[in-house]
């Protein structure tokens, strides 16, 4: 499905008035090439439908496969190999004790961090603000999905959901990049108190052992088990813990409670880095990395839409990047594909006057 087929159809999965125009948009109008309402201008995610959880546990399982996250996605049954997202959902019950018949107040989350008790992912969840925590039904849940979609934009991953592209190099470069910063680049935060770097680097190195052994490659997994013995060796971690006193968030610079759950990247290194769950952000837009998906690059943590753009030109007319090898740039910096240096309204080339 290409992408003007992929945005009908979510328009008629009950995609309409934009969630910034709100009621001045007359609804999802799906513009032919641009990511965008042709009726209001607005960007797709502006109008994304609230029920989108399956489309996107598929897209988020086909960008974590075949890169050291995949454990947290499942093979699709009959897929031929697709796979899906493992979405940690959370649902805490609890009392209502002010009734004479006992009652309770339930309360679900449409993703927790992974690995936790309840107790440890309730405190995290408190760490954010209120209008942050993805309560079902509730604004942070809305700007959860928004923060996915914008983020990952899957026309960033997946060369069938592009339209530009307009030659086999320019999808072989594509896969290239995609194969590449899956394997060097792309990771999932871990949460945990401080002083669990061991255990934590611990278990990703047990993982890795499983995972080459699962392929077959017996040489391999040898090789991942005597490391991860020698890793263990020489760590100060005593049963998951380290020995230091203090520790300093990597975002803020400020103390880090030895009480109080912190973010992990394993790119970063466990004994390297750690984050106040509100300074887990990316380094270029500042806003939260959505389930705690981060791209490692120069020692800072992007979102995968500025990682990609700090490597790949992005063209503001379709918003996919640029794989051609010719394309306009601006005297700002900003780059088209040379069909999409057009008036919005007309489709005039830019550099001509137009009365739009």
């Amino acid at each position: 499905m290409d992408a003007s087929a992929a945005v009908e159809k979510m328009s008629l999965r009950g995609a309409g008035a934009c969630l910034v125009c709100k009621s001045s948009c007359s609804g999802f109008q799906p513009h032919s090439w641009r990511k965008a309402c042709a009726a209001c201008g607005c960007s797709t995610v502006d109008h994304a439908a609230p029920d989108g959880d399956a489309e996107d546990d598929q897209r988020m399982g086909r960008l974590l496969g075949d890169s050291p996250c995949s454990h947290l996605t499942a093979k699709v049954k009959g897929g031929g190999g697709l796979r899906v997202y493992k979405r940690n959902r959370m649902i805490v019950t609890n009392p209502v004790v002010s009734r004479k018949d006992p009652t309770f107040n339930t309360t679900t989350y449409d993703w927790a961090p992974a690995g936790l008790n309840q107790k440890l992912a309730m405190q995290y969840m408190e760490l954010l603000p209120e209008s942050q925590r993805p309560v079902s039904g509730t604004p942070g849940a809305r700007q959860r999905r928004r923060h996915l979609l914008s983020q990952l934009p899957v026309y960033d991953q997946d060369p069938m959901k592009c339209q530009s592209l307009g030659s086999e190099d320019e999808v072989s470069a594509m896969i290239l990049f995609v194969k590449q910063f899956k394997l060097e680049v792309l990771g999932v935060g871990e949460v945990g108190l401080p002083g669990e770097a061991g255990a934590l680097k611990e278990a990703a190195a047990q993982r890795t052992a499983k995972e080459v052994k699962d392929r077959g490659d017996k040489a391999e997994a040898v090789q991942h088990q005597n490391q991860s013995v020698s890793r263990g060796a020489a760590s100060s971690a005593v049963n998951g813990t380290d020995d230091k006193t203090e520790y300093r968030c990597t975002g803020c610079h400020r103390d880090v409670s030895k009480d109080s759950p912190v973010v992990y990247a394993e790119r970063a290194g466990y004994h390297d880095a750690l984050w106040h769950p509100t300074c887990f952000v990316c380094s270029e837009c500042g806003h939260g990395l959505a389930d705690l998906v981060y791209f490692w690059s120069n020692q800072k943590l992007l979102c995968g839409r500025h990682y990609c753009e700090s490597v790949w030109p992005r063209c503001c007319g379709c918003d996919e990047l640029i794989f051609c090898k010719s394309f306009v740039t601006a005297e700002d910096g900003r780059t088209w594909h040379p069909q999409h240096y057009c008036c919005w309204k007309c489709g005039q080339s830019l550099d001509s006057p137009c009365q739009h």
